[in-house]
């Protein structure tokens, strides 16, 4: 959807108060009922005068308690001197209301009853409006920075654990590097290049909140590849991969751990090992699912970073797909199910 920029803009902010005012304004006039049958006494001039007056003296006690008063006394918890200040100002307002009254309708008696009723009552309204508006706004603000606030710490948070993905799958890939030259294996340099496709990936792709699927699907393929290279028959690996259906995105290296979990306690001293990959995308739904068998009474030392990509990728979901995400894992009968929906869009 499409966001409203002008919404944010001052200028804007600006007419809506203009348009509050004339609008609040011009209600006397616009529920004063007509009645043509009867002549209506003339008004004098010097009425329209000071209610001009009055309403500017409303409209600058709004904008003085809400920008002044309020902000530096509540605030501070100086109540005795904001409940000071406020009777000092409506004595002012007492003063202007007088004098205009006798300056701009001389053949008129001043009545302080009239006064209280025509513009004590609505000088509370406006004061009460004014405390309303000032806590609304600053509620707002405050909310806003809190957002923008809890954002960057979502992004350094987000940064920190990709930079904890790339160290530890490159340890992996590193010792298949080995374990191939060790055996002077043909196959080393095909995975050579393959290792530099995928830190090409790495180093200029995943600088971006969001990646297309495809592109994570060839970097995980190759990941395979790499693994397949390394075990050789000794793990069995399926993998079904169906075309995705439309151009989706997604977080940047978001399924390797799954993967790379499996590869690493899948493999070993497991009589038939073997590791089953399914990935489809289709109808805004990602159905990723990564399976391995693993021996149960195997004391496996575990090292200090043994866990580091499951622990990871649940974080980022969480802080990414939130609620348009569901991971199920499942352990039992020496299998370990890893199963992941996620919500494209």
């Amino acid at each position: 959807m499409m966001k409203i920029f002008w919404v944010q803009k001052k200028w804007f902010t600006v007419l809506l108060h203009i348009l509050f005012w004339v609008v609040l304004f011009s209600l006397p006039s616009l529920l004063r009922p007509t009645d043509e049958s009867h002549s209506r006494p003339s008004v004098p001039a010097g009425f329209f005068y000071q209610y001009i007056i009055n309403c500017s003296t409303w409209i600058a006690l709004f904008y003085i308690n809400a920008y002044i008063l309020f902000p530096r006394l509540i605030y501070q918890k100086k109540y005795a001197l904001y409940a000071l200040t406020v009777i000092v100002v409506f004595i002012f307002l007492f003063l202007v209301n007088w004098l205009s009254f006798e300056l701009l309708i001389p053949e008129r008696t001043f009545q302080f009853a009239g006064f209280v009723f025509f513009y004590i009552f609505p000088s509370l309204f406006i004061l009460a409006s004014s405390i309303a508006f000032t806590m609304f706004r600053d509620r707002l603000i405050s909310e806003r920075l809190a957002k923008e606030k809890e954002n960057e710490n979502l992004k350094t948070e987000l940064a920190f654990l990709r930079s904890q993905v790339s160290p530890h799958f490159m340890f992996n890939v590193m010792n298949n590097m080995v374990a191939l030259a060790r055996k002077k294996s043909d196959a080393l340099e095909p995975s050579l290049i393959k290792l530099s496709s995928l830190l090409r990936y790495m180093l200029y792709e995943t600088d971006e909140d969001k990646v297309l699927l495809e592109k994570e699907v060839e970097y995980l393929q190759s990941y395979i590849d790499l693994q397949v290279q390394r075990f050789g028959k000794k793990v069995k690996v399926n993998v079904q991969m169906e075309e995705i259906d439309a151009s989706y995105f997604i977080e940047p290296m978001l399924l390797i751990p799954f993967v790379e979990n499996a590869f690493k306690h899948g493999t070993g001293l497991i009589e038939n090992a073997e590791i089953n990959i399914e990935l489809k995308a289709k109808h805004n739904v990602l159905q990723f699912t990564v399976g391995n068998k693993y021996n149960n009474q195997e004391g496996e030392i575990k090292d200090k970073t043994s866990g580091i990509g499951l622990q990871n990728v649940r974080r980022r979901l969480n802080l990414l797909y939130r609620k348009a995400h569901t991971l199920l894992i499942t352990n039992k009968e020496n299998r370990y199910i890893v199963s992941l929906q996620l919500n494209l869009h």
